[in-house]
Formats: structure tokens, sequence, C-alpha cells
């Protein structure tokens, strides 16, 4: 008789067999499944590289990597796609783990040194380019011609750090061209060169330097910081806000970021309201921010050119002379552009100085002999100062040039009471009677926005010899329609 105990383990051992034999073929289907997919990625992932689709080829490797980590081959694919991308980091992340995989795949140990030169990285790419050109008959020839060039690279690269240090950033910035057109993905160079560009006044490039090289660094605080700062002196206030918030993207608390962020933002809303202040013609709130600007930024000169140009502005249309011309000329003592040029010049018209006005504009010709503002400008300056010359009506009837067309009415009864005819005797009389049709034909010009506009643009509607003397045009007339007299009176000119 056999015991249960005894057939038992029998029975257990026999169930788990057959679950483990169930579980190997699931595995080894699933293995091979996921191999199926895996090489399906790379098919499409090689179609697509073909048909140059990158990014659809880069989906497809990444799918290949994950499904197969071991595989060498799937990660040298995924690294040439992001080698053609630009993307040197990643591409170098995988031939790392190519060569960590099979460190006798050659193709991969070429590419790496390559891809190292064009990162500057020297040392490394002669390292890697002389062991392909020792174990690799194949790929030899390629390896050498590069690995021969290289002691020249690092030559002309130690050349211009010696030319930085002795201040011949001329040449530094020769030399550094040269090497960066070999070594285009290298952050040093272009940080060398964006700091000779500085040293020569050159900003602008500096500033374009320094971009590539966040681009080329990831977490970069330090570049978009530096760039934020050239921004800024250069007064591009919303560009150096821009800047300055990609630095804070990675460090919301940077020690230098954060601090410079606050400044410019309150900078930049000054600005912002002073625009705002101008378009509804609010011009002394607008100088009111101009002059918070001043004593926010004593420091920067182009951004205190602005708050001085925008005073410069503001004063001019508020009527307050001396103070334009003050500010304008300060603004322009820091920089000088047309614009500013052409501010003073429309303080000195309305002050009815000229002379100095063509002067002025002649100046904003000199740095841009296209500005259309400056062309225009002088023309009509030329022109008023020709009608200084004759008669001018602002001044017959004691007016400002910005008056309304009620003061100019109410200047008119008060100067052809003044002037009436009727209050002279004798000589006196003929003087009167030229003083009332001035004062006449002022109100005609005034009072008449078409006319008015003629006249301030240098052009005297009712000068006889431009022909637009108005038929009929009789002072005496214009007097009784506001002053409803009785009389009428005759008077003979020689």
């Amino acid at each position: 008789m056999i015991e249960y105990w005894q057939i038992a383990p029998v029975k257990i051992c026999s169930s788990w067999l057959l679950f483990l034999a169930f579980d190997i073929i699931s595995v080894s289907s699933d293995s091979a499944n996921s191999q199926a997919d895996v090489e399906s990625h790379l098919e499409i992932g090689r179609d697509f590289l073909a048909r140059g689709q990158l990014q659809d080829a880069l989906s497809h490797y990444h799918a290949a990597v994950e499904g197969d980590p071991s595989n060498y081959l799937t990660y040298f694919k995924r690294g040439t796609v992001y080698l053609a991308l630009g993307k040197a980091k990643f591409a170098l992340l995988d031939f790392d783990k190519v060569l960590e995989l099979k460190p006798d795949f050659h193709s991969a140990r070429l590419q790496r040194g390559l891809l190292l030169m064009k990162q500057g990285e020297i040392q490394k790419s002669k390292d890697d380019l002389y062991h392909v050109y020792v174990s690799d008959p194949h790929n030899a020839p390629e390896a050498y011609d590069h690995y021969q060039k290289l002691d020249n690279i690092q030559y002309e690269i130690d050349s211009s750090h010696y030319y930085y240090e002795n201040r011949d950033y001329f040449s530094a910035i020769q030399l550094l061209t040269k090497v960066i057109e070999v070594c285009p993905w290298s952050p040093t160079l272009r940080e060398l060169r964006s700091a000779c560009h500085l040293e020569r006044g050159d900003t602008e490039a500096a500033i374009l330097d320094l971009r590539s090289a966040t681009k080329l660094l990831t977490d970069n605080t330090e570049g978009f910081f530096k760039i934020s700062m050239l921004q800024y002196r250069l007064g591009k206030l919303a560009d150096s806000l821009k800047e300055i918030r990609e630095c804070l993207k990675l460090d919301p608390e940077h020690k230098n970021c954060f601090p410079h962020y606050k400044k410019v933002k309150k900078i930049d809303k000054l600005m912002t309201d002073a625009d705002e202040h101008v378009n509804a013609k609010e011009y002394g709130l607008c100088a009111e921010k101009a002059k918070k600007m001043l004593l926010a930024e004593k420091e920067e000169p182009m951004i205190m050119f602005l708050a001085k140009q925008k005073l410069c502005h503001c004063y001019l249309h508020d009527e307050q002379f001396a103070l334009s011309l003050q500010y304008c000329q300060e603004a322009l003592d820091i920089h000088r552009t047309p614009d500013v040029h052409c501010e003073k010049a429309e303080v000195y018209i309305a002050t009815e100085m000229y002379e100095e006005a063509i002067h002025e504009f002649s100046k904003a010709l000199e740095l841009d002999r296209e500005f259309q503002r400056a062309v225009n400008g002088q023309k009509r300056a030329q022109k008023l100062q020709k009608m200084a010359e004759k008669r001018d009506y602002y001044k017959i009837l004691n007016v400002k040039r910005s008056a309304t067309k009620q003061e100019i009415i109410k200047a008119y009864r008060k100067a052809a009471q003044k002037w009436h005819p009727d209050n002279f005797q004798g000589d006196e009389k003929k003087m009167a009677e030229k003083k009332f049709i001035d004062v006449a034909a002022a109100k005609e010009v005034l009072t008449d926005p078409e006319k008015r506009q003629k006249f301030d643009n240098g052009e005297d509607p009712l000068d006889p010899e431009s022909g637009a003397h108005p038929q009929g045009f009789n002072p005496f007339q214009q007097f009784h329609q506001f002053h409803g007299s009785p009389f009428t009176f005759k008077f003979h000119f020689n």
C-alpha cells in the first residue's frame, strides 16, 4: 500500500514542471515578439532616415533602444541621427555606449573622434582617431587625414589665447573664426571669441557668440545672464527680459539672474508706461516716468539715453522747450541718433530758431542720408526761415503755434480793435491799415485748418506770388462779421 505522502510530491513536482514549461514558452514568445518589434522599428527608422525625416527616424530608434538596450547597433544608429540633427551631446552619449558594449566597433570610434574634434576636444579626438588609424585599415585613411590636422588646430587655439591675453583681440578673432569652422560645437571657443568682440566694443557680435554657446551647453545659466546684461547695456529691455527669464527657468533663485530680472522689469515697466502716456498725449505724466527711470538707473549709459530721449520728446510736446533742449542734448552726448537730432530741431522750430533747426536736421542726415523725417524737416525749416523774413501770422496775433481756434479768434478781436484805421490819423492811419490787413490775414489763415497746415509746413497760402490768395478777400468784412459794425471803409493803396 502506497501512502499519500509518497505520491504527493511527485504530483506537485509535475505541476511545477508544467508551469515552468509554459512560462519558458511564454518568455520565449515575448522575447521573439520584442525582437520583432525592435527590427520593425529599425526598419522604419532606416526608411525615414533615407527620406531625410530625421525626427521621425529618431522616434523609432528610441523605441528600438528601449526594446533592446544591449544592442550596440541601435545606439550607433540613433547616435548618427542625433549627429545629423546637431545634437552633439546626445550623439556623444550614444557613441560612448556603443564603445562600452563593443570596444572594437571602429566606425563608432571614428564618429566619436570627429565629434570630439567639432567640440574642440582636440586631445580626446586625437586618441580616438589614432586608435582607428592603427586598428582599422578600412577607416584608417579618413582617420589619418583628420588626425594630421589636429596639431595645427591646437596650435591655433593656443595662439588665440595668447593674442587674447596680450590684448590683440583682432588677431585672436581672426584665428578663432578659422578654428570655429572646424570646431563649430565648441562653446569654449565661442565664449572666447565673444570676449574678444566685447573688448573691441562689438556687443552685437559678442551676443551672437554667447547665444550659440548657450545652445551648446545645457543649464547654461551664466550664459543667459551675460546675454541679458549685454542686451540691457544696449538698451534692449525686451530682449534683456527674455534672456533673463531663460536663466530663471533653469534656476528660479539664481543669485545673479533674479536681482537683475527685478531691475530690468522695473525699468521696462517705466518705459512702457511712458510710451502709453505719449500715445494718450499725457506728456507731463510721460516726463514723470522718464525721470523715475533716471533715478532707477544711474550707471548704464544706454538706459539713461532712453530716459533722456523720452524727456526730450515729452517736454517738446508739453511746450517746455528749455527742458526739452537740455535733455535732447544730454541724450545726444550719450548716443547720436537721427531721431534725437530731429527732436532737437523741432525744439528750434518751435522757438523760431530756423537756422539752428536746419543745422540740426543736417546732423541727422550725416548719420542717415535717407532718413525721411530729416529730409522733410530740413525742407520745412528752410521754408519757415524764408517766411520769417516776410510775415508770421502767429507773431501778428501774438499767439503760440499750438493755439486753439478760440484763442486765435480772441487774439484777432483784440488786435483788430487795436489796429482799426478809425483809431488813427495821418501817416499813422496808413501804418494801421497795413497792420489791420495783416491781422485779418492771420485770422484768415489760422482759423482755416487747411490753410494753417500749409503755413505750418512753410507755405504762405495768402502769398500773392503763390497764386493762392483768395478772391474777394476783405479784411474789414471779416471784422464786421465779428463786431457788427455798420461802417464801411475804402482805402487807396499806392
